[in-house]
Formats: structure tokens, sequence, C-alpha cells
């Protein structure tokens, strides 16, 4: 069973996360590159990760995604206090904010399995049964990635939680972004992911009432220690 270093960084600026998930996705990679020429007496393991935190408004675009689907210029941008990022995950535009709990796993999945579509999945998995906690049947949509409510009726499927990973030499960074609490108007400025025809909701929006954010995230680490069948410290 593998170990995964768990950190909550609290409420913070897109930045400076991005920097700091980088130079530990970096790190382990060099040392996954170091390892080829290191007897098996040497070879150094690779550390996992998992970061939660709560970001300032800000939209993020995948490498992927169009601007198109940004719906404020600049300006208006700055107005209402968002900021913007394109940055290096697969993915179109989405929003992260206060009342979000945004997870990073950074994990070598040489040690779980090599397998980015399982990986999707299993992040999926962990949020499904986060919801069940709360008695809210969460699924997917064939083909799309999220985690949705009422997914097999167009009319009434609406997204709870997003996702968008980058994955090189089996190490990954990004992740995902559950609305709990999250004022669901900031997504009334952008085309969420590139998906025209459907809702987004949160956690608080279908159970009526504010929801204790300490609470979801004893359960997404509960689930996700389940799912990948690992051990957080």
């Amino acid at each position: 069973m593998q170990n995964v270093n768990f950190k909550d960084l609290g409420t913070v600026s897109y930045q400076p996360t991005w920097d700091y998930q980088t130079q530990i996705f970096d790190g382990i990679i060099q040392q996954k590159i170091k390892n080829r020429s290191l007897s098996p007496e040497e070879i150094q393991p690779s550390p996992h990760h998992l970061l939660f935190c709560e970001h300032n408004p800000v939209y993020t675009l995948g490498k992927s995604g169009s601007m198109q689907n940004v719906l404020l210029n600049e300006a208006a941008l700055a107005e209402k206090g968002i900021e913007f990022f394109k940055i290096n995950r697969g993915g179109d535009i989405t929003f992260h904010g206060p009342g979000q709990v945004v997870g990073y796993p950074i994990l070598d999945l040489d040690f779980f399995f090599t397998d980015i579509h399982k990986y999707m999945r299993f992040l999926e998995e962990v949020m499904i049964r986060t919801l069940a906690e709360y008695g809210i049947k969460g699924g997917r949509i064939k083909g799309v990635t999220g985690v949705w409510l009422d997914g097999e009726n167009p009319l009434k499927a609406r997204k709870i939680c997003a996702f968008g990973v980058k994955c090189s030499r089996w190490v990954t960074m990004h992740g995902w972004a559950f609305n709990v609490n999250t004022d669901l108007n900031y997504f009334n400025f952008i085309i969420p992911c590139g998906i025209k025809d459907k809702a987004v909701t949160s956690l608080q929006k279908e159970l009526g009432r504010e929801v204790d954010m300490e609470e979801v995230k004893t359960h997404l680490k509960k689930h996700f220690a389940e799912v990948f069948e690992c051990h957080l410290k």
C-alpha cells in the first residue's frame, strides 16, 4: 500500500499553488530519470502527494480549451476581481473559488496502475462515494469527464465536480474542483468545460443548506484512500 502525503493549503491564490504543484511534479520526474542510471539499492521511490485548497476566484483554461468559452474581457475580469490563467492541464475552461474543495493528486502511477482513463474514473469514483454520504446519487455521462447529477436526463443533467489533469512519465498533477458552497454565479461568465447545454450545481444548492467544508474534506480523504488503496499521512 502506497503512502500519500496529504496537505491542506487553505485559501490560496492560483499561481503560487500551481508553482508548488509544478515543483513537486518536476522533482518526481527528475528523480525517475535519475533512477535509470542507479543500482537497485540506490533507487529512490517516488513520493506521492494529495493537496487540498480553496482558491481565490479564478478561471483556468486547459490546453485544449477555447477563449470563446470565456465570456468576459480582460477589463471585466479585473473589475470582478477574477484572475485568469491558461494552464497545462487537459480540458477546457473552469472556475475555482471560495466554497470549492480543489484537489491536486500528484501521484506516480507506476506505483498504482499505468492507465490514465482508469485514473480519471477513480477520481470520479471518489466524488461519487462522497456525494453518497449526503444521500446524493452522482454519476457519469459517457464520453464526458466529470461527476453529474441526473446525468441520464439531458434536460436535468448538472455537473457538480469538474476534472482536468496533466500526466507525464506517469506522474500526475492538477485534479478536481468540487462545488460545495460555491457561488454558482461565477459560472454565468464562462461556458463551463465548453459544454453549452448543461447546468452546474453545488452540494449547498442540492441540499438547500450550507455544508461544513471540513466534513466534506474528511469524506474525500477517506474515499480517496479507499479507491486508490493508499494511506494518507
